[in-house]
Formats: C-alpha cells, structure tokens, sequence
C-alpha cells in the first residue's frame, strides 16, 4: 500500500490522521523509513514503519460509495448484544482496535441500545464515546457536511437500527441479562 504526504489515512482507535512526512528514523545499526502522522483530533504526532503500515491497520479514509455503505449500515438491525459484559467488553475493544469503521458502526448500536437497557459501565461508555467519534471523524473527513448535523444524523440512524432491533426480537436482550 502507497501512501503520500497529504494524504488523509484512518489510523485504528485514534481516527483520522494526515501523512505529514515521510522520514528516514536508525534505530541502532537500523534505518527505517517511517510515515509521520499527525493525529487530526488532538494534535499529537504517531511514527509508523512504512514496512508495518498495514499490519497496524493504517488504511485511506472511506470512499464516497463505501460512507454511504457505513450510513446505510448505521441504521439497519444488528446480532443480539451478548449478556456477558467479559465477552462484550473484549468483542467490542477487538472491533475497535481493528479499524474497520463498520465494526466500530456495530459496536456503537449494540452499546446504544445496551445503554437503553440499563446504565453503561465506565468502560463501555468509553468504548460508546471511542466508536461515535470514529465514525464521525472519518465521515466528517470524507464529507464536506457539519459535524454537528452529523452527529445528530448518525445518532437518528442507530436509534432506528435499535427500533428495529427492539422488534426484531424484543425479548432475547432482556432474558440474557437477568
């Protein structure tokens, strides 16, 4: 995968990046060619080996055909949400850690429609916040709209996935927590 400076990459659990640099790093008796990121969310600085890139899920921002896939997917039913927060914790933390911003999509559902089940835990709040704000930093990048009318559009589209999740199978949630 080639990459250039100015390019906008999606960076796993720390979003939108812009390829500031390409530099030349030694490491002992090593030299690696390294792509400077700069995290566009706060501002920070990431050195990843050109040669890893992929491996650590460095990947271009969404087409315009692939955020309309995402926002479609946003609003369709999802799997039922497992009643073992050790399964779900761990799951969700996979899916977001993978960069793959329709898992993120996935995971950001099921806690939304945890969250209208009972009160999150610390880490799945975290994990709720960490999945929106991915999804909205690469549609937001890959879109010229306003992240605020984003914002309210991508939370009515998993409000509707969870209505029709809520109908789907309304029972099954509520018999896995008890």
């Amino acid at each position: 995968m080639e990459l250039e400076i100015g390019q906008k990459v999606a960076y796993p659990n720390q979003g939108v990046c812009l390829i500031e640099d390409i530099e030349k790093k030694t490491f002992g008796e090593n030299s690696v060619t390294c792509y400077a990121l700069r995290v566009l969310s706060d501002n920070s600085t990431i050195l990843v080996p050109m040669a890893n890139a992929e491996n650590v899920g460095i990947r271009p921002l969404l087409s315009s055909i692939q955020c309309k896939k995402l926002i479609k997917r946003l609003s369709a039913d999802f799997d039922d949400v497992s009643g073992d927060w050790k399964t779900r914790s761990r799951e969700f933390t996979d899916k977001l850690r993978s960069g793959d911003v329709f898992e993120a999509a996935d995971v950001l559902k099921k806690l939304t429609f945890l969250s209208h089940e009972k009160k999150l835990s610390f880490r799945e709040q975290t994990l709720l916040e960490k999945s929106k704000f991915l999804i909205l930093s690469e549609i937001s990048n890959a879109d010229t709209a306003d992240v605020e009318i984003l914002r309210g559009e991508i939370d009515r589209l998993v409000a509707s996935a969870c209505k029709k999740h809520e109908v789907a199978d309304p029972e099954v949630f509520s018999q896995a927590v008890h």
